[in-house]
């Protein structure tokens, strides 16, 4: 129990801090475009209504995991055979790295082109940025496989899908989250974008329409609704973690004691 409170302190101990800050730089403020926290605060409820939460947030959140589980799926399957194979990676590994160098904004107006305006659209934008860190993660996790533990799987004839399960992904599997705790943070930053062009819902569209409509203490409690979505993301994907990765945490504690 007492590990659980320290924990808790720790994680909030420095959004706090920064709360505490903003209040008091911009307690005595009269600029329109910077205003109280206090007043953001207030506004907050008076926007962020169920209504609009659910046609607003929950539509974002729902594009985001869409895309994001996508681009894992796509991005963990690609490059375990990458990885695994190195006359693959070979071949792939120039048109990776140029892909890869495309900043995926740029490719918005192509992918509308292709996948229209709706919700497609947008899910393709975001599993486009996501899946790269987690596919070149992967790569490298393959890569790094030890030639020892894989002699010996195959000197017990452990072959075929369970070397894949038991040996390979089990191996890779913190580079892999590696990728995609980078992947969720981009994610995040696409699903905004995207919802800024030719959308009619969504957290990035409502912020802009706040700004176009001179709204700016609602803008900035969209903002605000934004940074608290990616802080409870990020806790999520860390207690997913620690849960998946247990034995790895475990086996990490135990070497720094020995």
């Amino acid at each position: 129990m007492r590990r659980l409170l320290l924990g808790a302190v720790y994680v909030l101990a420095l959004p706090a801090l920064l709360v505490a800050l903003w209040w008091a730089a911009s307690a005595g403020s009269t600029n329109v475009y910077w205003p109280p926290l206090r007043t953001i605060l207030k506004t907050f409820p008076d926007v962020w209504t169920g209504q609009r939460l659910r046609d607003d947030l929950l539509r974002s959140v729902l594009r985001l995991l869409a895309g994001y589980a996508s681009a894992a799926v796509v991005g963990v399957a690609l490059g375990t055979v990458i990885g695994s194979y190195r006359r693959v990676r070979a071949v792939c590994e120039p048109v990776l790295e140029f892909l890869r160098a495309v900043p995926p904004p740029v490719l918005v107006p192509v992918i509308m082109l292709f996948a229209g305006i709706g919700d497609s659209m947008k899910i393709v934008v975001i599993a486009s940025g996501c899946v790269w860190p987690i596919l070149l993660n992967t790569v490298e996790g393959v890569r790094a496989v030890d030639p020892v533990m894989a002699e010996t799987a195959r000197s017990y004839g452990i072959t075929g899908p369970a070397r894949l399960r038991t040996l390979v992904l089990r191996s890779a599997s913190p580079q892999i989250f590696a990728g995609l705790r980078q992947a969720l943070s981009i994610g995040i930053i696409l699903m905004v974008i995207s919802e800024m062009f030719a959308a009619g819902n969504g957290l990035g569209f409502t912020i802009v329409q706040f700004q176009r409509e001179f709204a700016i203490p609602g803008m900035w409690t969209g903002i605000l609704l934004l940074g608290l979505l990616g802080f409870a993301l990020s806790v999520v994907f860390q207690v997913v973690e620690r849960r998946v990765l247990g034995w790895y945490h475990g086996l990490r504690a135990t070497t720094r004691r020995s």
